[in-house]
Order: structure tokens, then C-alpha cells, then sequence
């Protein structure tokens, strides 16, 4: 058989798409019309399919090449049931799933721990994890002396002395949870159904347990954020470091990037963002907290990358064997901008702050509208309103 003929088989398979079999038109303003196959054998939609099985993912490669060195990585949980707004990780795999303990958490940190002493527990939510405290008992065994146990962010309210107590008695010297804003208003918006009096609890907790460290997530240019929201995630912050005092503190934060299938998918990356995040080392650094920005200029390529179709494979090849830097990116995109490829159907490139910064209508042909998240995109704008709307 031939690949063009694979590739057709293949594409009537559930869940497989071969973007050769479908072709975009674009109309006079350059703007998204259709996807369409290009035979009438061709699925239209392309349907996510959902491993529904009590068996999730784990490491088979331990190397010390790797970006987390010699570290046996298991999936605990996959997607996540609070669902803020945001999270491609618990919207695209929804629904919520679970690795039963006995027949796969417990025989896959078995296996790791013969091969090496680092085991990390990966998920949107691991404690939400419904045998979480069970893995956590058995984990406190004198069999697992010697273990390096390491968390990917944990829930701040399910943080408690006995975790933080085994976490530091696994050798581990820190603790992370996701806040994303010192603003209630802002965790509201994006729901993050979180209390202060919960951030400050989980800190406490860390500090009893024998942890030095706490660390922090959070965003700047999150929907309707202002300086007042900036300055009450200030607050938070010093009188964390002023109330559990001995605690270092490190906070971690990033510039919201909208991500397709989820409610934020049409809102764009807020130009304001930079400032802020400046803003945010001025005030943090000089009180002692450890502030970790990462590149604003990154997070609009990863932007353009997030919301762009597929006219942009030019710019791609452009910039590949070129410095990864925002001005490379830039630099190429106007390029194949003055230069399209095609003028008959119209594949000229967008203007790039209707790509990156603009926020796009709720009828708005999406580039991914022929691939079938879990939720359709009716479900996700009446999520995208209760959010805005109601606060």
C-alpha cells in the first residue's frame, strides 16, 4: 500500500488526523472561513478519543541526559476536576482520571525505585487523587529510606502536616502550589477556587513539616487584571514572608498565554503584562522572596505558536537554524508576511497583534475548529461568560 493511501486509511481511523486531508479557505481579509477534507470520504471533525483505563503513564527511560536527571516519573492523576479557565492540561483531558493505586501507582514506584532513588509524582491535581493519603501512608515505609520524593504543584488546600511531614522525610526541601493571583477577584475569574486563609495554611504546614522552602505559581495579564490586583498579589506575598517567617519563599510566574479548547481561547496575550511583571520583581526582590519571571518575549512566541493556523509553517522553517529570539521570530514573520505564498487562495499571513494581542469574536472561525476537544465550543464560551460575567 501506498503512503497516500495509509495516510487515507489512517485518517478514518478514530482520533487520527492528517492535516494533509483537509484544506483551509480564507476570504478576502485573509481571515479563516473553513476547514474543509478535501474527499467527501473524509471525517469531517476529528474526535479527541479518551483513555478511560485505571492505567496511566510512567517513565521507561531514566537518564541523567534528561531535563528532570535520573528521575523515575509517574502519572498519578490526569486532568484535573477544578477546571480553571486557562488549563489546557484539565480541559483537553478531560474527564478527570486516576491510576488505581494497587495495580498501577504502587508496582510503578516498585519498579523506579530498583532503578533509582528519584521518584517524581506527576498531575494537574495529584491529591485529588481519591487513595492519595493510602500512597502516602505507604510511601512512609522504611523500605523507601534513601528515596528522593519530588511533587509536581499540589492543591493548596490539600496541603497538610502529614504530607509535608513524609515530603521532608523523603528528602525533599520544598513544596509547590499554583496560586495564580494575590487578587480573589482574579482567582474567581479564572476558578481558582482558592482562600487566602488556605495559601497561608499550606505554608504553615510546610514550615511544621521540616520544608524550607515554599514555592509559588502565578500569572500576570490575566482577563480584567489592573494594578490593584497586582498590588494585592504583593501583599499576599510579604505577609506570607512576614507571618511563616524562616520559609523561603519563591514565586514563579508567567504571562497568561490563551490556549486553544479552553474557556480563554479568544482572549489575547495583554500587552500590559511586561510592565507588570517588572513591577512584580521591584516590589518582591528587595523583601527577601525569590521572583522567577519567565520571558515575556517567550510568551507571545509561544503565543503566536498557540493561536496561529497553519500559514504558519513558513515562518517556522524560516526561523529554524536561526537564534530562538523574539526579534528572529518577528523579523520572519514580516517576511512571509510581504511574501505570501499563494495569492489565488488567500494564505496571507494575519497581522501579528490580531495573531497575538487581540481578543478574537465569539463567532470567530477558530484554526482548530475541525478537531473535536471534549467540550465543543459552545460549552466553552458559556464557561468563558460565567467567568467574566459574573464577577
Amino acid at each position: 500500500m501506498k503512503r497516500k493511501e495509509k495516510l487515507r486509511v489512517l485518517a478514518k481511523v478514530p482520533g487520527v488526523y492528517v492535516p494533509i486531508l483537509y484544506k483551509p479557505s480564507y476570504n478576502s481579509n485573509n481571515e479563516l472561513i473553513e476547514i474543509q477534507p478535501i474527499d467527501g470520504d473524509i471525517p469531517k471533525k476529528i474526535v479527541k478519543q479518551t483513555w478511560r483505563q485505571n492505567t496511566l503513564s510512567h517513565s521507561t527511560v531514566i537518564t541523567p541526559d534528561s531535563a528532570w536527571p535520573n528521575i523515575h516519573m509517574i502519572e498519578i492523576v490526569r486532568s484535573c476536576p477544578e477546571l480553571c479557565r486557562f488549563c489546557l492540561a484539565s480541559y483537553l483531558n478531560l474527564p478527570f482520571r486516576k491510576a488505581s493505586l494497587k495495580e498501577g501507582l504502587i508496582p510503578a514506584v516498585e519498579k523506579g525505585f530498583e532503578i533509582t532513588n528519584r521518584i517524581g509524582l506527576l498531575g494537574a491535581s495529584i491529591t485529588q487523587h481519591p487513595e492519595f493519603s493510602e500512597l502516602i501512608t505507604w510511601l512512609k515505609k522504611d523500605h523507601f529510606d534513601g528515596m528522593r520524593l519530588s511533587l509536581s504543584s499540589v492543591r493548596a488546600s490539600t496541603v497538610n502536616p502529614n504530607l509535608t511531614k513524609l515530603l521532608y522525610r523523603r528528602n525533599s526541601k520544598s513544596i509547590t502550589i499554583a496560586i495564580e493571583s494575590g487578587s480573589k477577584k482574579i482567582r474567581n475569574i479564572v476558578n481558582k477556587k482558592l482562600a487566602e486563609e488556605e495559601i497561608f495554611a499550606a505554608a504553615k504546614y510546610a514550615k511544621e513539616g521540616g520544608l524550607s522552602a515554599l514555592k509559588l505559581y502565578g500569572m500576570v495579564g490575566l482577563p480584567t487584571e489592573n494594578d490593584k490586583d497586582l498590588e494585592e498579589t504583593v501583599s499576599l506575598l510579604l505577609s506570607l514572608k512576614k507571618q511563616i517567617s524562616g520559609l523561603r519563599l519563591t514565586f514563579g510566574v508567567s504571562t497568561f498565554v490563551p490556549k486553544a479548547h479552553t474557556p480563554f481561547q479568544w482572549i489575547g496575550v495583554n500587552p500590559k503584562a511586561k510592565k507588570r511583571l517588572q513591577s512584580l520583581g521591584k516590589y518582591l526582590k528587595p523583601n527577601g522572596i525569590n521572583f522567577r519571571p519567565e520571558s515575556y518575549n517567550w510568551s507571545i512566541i509561544q503565543a503566536l505558536i498557540s493561536r496561529s493556523d497553519r500559514r504558519l509553517a513558513r515562518v517556522i522553517e524560516a526561523v529554524r537554524g536561526a537564534e530562538n529570539t523574539l526579534g528572529s521570530w518577528k523579523k520572519a514573520y514580516k517576511e512571509i508576511q510581504n511574501n505570501p505564498h499563494d495569492f489565488i487562495h488567500n494564505d496571507k499571513l494575519p497581522l501579528w497583534d490580531e495573531v497575538i494581542h487581540n481578543e478574537w469574536n465569539s463567532k470567530r472561525k477558530l484554526p482548530w475548529m475541525h478537531l473535536q476537544g471534549p467540550l465543543t465550543s459552545e460549552q466553552l464560551r458559556e464557561h468563558h461568560n460565567q467567568s467574566i460575567q459574573n464577577n
